[in-house]
């Protein structure tokens, strides 16, 4: 069994990596995203070097760089992956 111990910091400088990394596959320095995301471009500098950012601040960025989607999808309540269909014909069968 593989164990992974994250911490509020590991999450948080993952974020800011993965940020940085489509700022700059976008082409975009920090003082266009910036403008972009109304983000000030000092305080995406302090978040991609410590990680350290508001809520709103990194919902922005996302927004400006990614789906808000994506993040979404995380908060919707999940079923059970073993309960879901597997083909068409158990949706039709209804043997779910």
């Amino acid at each position: 069994m593989n164990f992974l111990l994250l911490d509020d910091a590991d999450v948080s400088q993952a974020f800011a990596i993965h940020l940085r990394r489509l700022r700059k596959q976008a082409k975009l320095s920090r003082e266009a995203l910036a403008l972009r995301s109304c983000v000030p471009a000092s305080t995406i500098k302090k978040f991609e070097l410590t990680g350290q950012i508001s809520f709103r601040q990194l919902l922005l960025l996302w927004q400006s760089l990614d789906s808000l989607d994506r993040l979404y999808q995380l908060t919707q309540a999940t079923t059970d992956r073993a309960t879901l269909p597997t083909s068409i014909e158990e949706v039709l069968k209804d043997e779910f």
